[in-house]
């Protein structure tokens, strides 16, 4: 039974922020919560078994447990929709497009973690001394 619900998961597309393929590169178990960073390591890891993704410039699987997440809407909606439309634009994708994670990831690795854009796009994150810091889990 467990292996057939396993596959109805992988069956489906997971939305997914496109600024979040960054911020999983780097991650490394911190954030803004307990909750919130279990629940972000526990979409990593089925991300990472070949699920497919849609990108989404909205509330995606990863902010259902978001504190910000505030009855569906982050409270730093301005900002982060920047973020989704600069990672779309540079990894020349559309929001609604679906694919598969690792061509995701590797479109982020190559045309933004590399060439150094996601400084330009998210240096002032919160969180940007992480990504400063730690080597992006894209690197081949």
């Amino acid at each position: 039974m467990a292996k057939e619900k396993d596959r109805q998961k992988l069956a489906r597309p997971v939305l997914l922020r496109p600024h979040h393929g960054m911020c999983l590169a780097y991650f490394k178990g911190e954030g803004y919560s307990d909750g919130f960073s279990a629940h972000m390591k526990e979409v990593l890891d089925e991300l990472q078994k070949g699920m497919d993704v849609q990108l989404y410039v909205g509330t995606d699987e990863i902010c259902s447990a978001c504190p910000n997440n505030r009855e569906g809407q982050c409270t730093d909606l301005t900002l982060v929709e920047k973020y989704d439309n600069a990672v779309l634009e540079a990894c020349g994708l559309a929001d609604g497009e679906q694919l598969a994670f690792d061509d995701f990831t590797e479109k982020v690795q190559n045309q933004l973690l590399v060439t150094g854009k996601r400084k330009e796009i998210c240096g002032g994150c919160k969180w940007n001394g992480i990504c400063e810091n730690e080597k992006s889990r894209w690197e081949e």
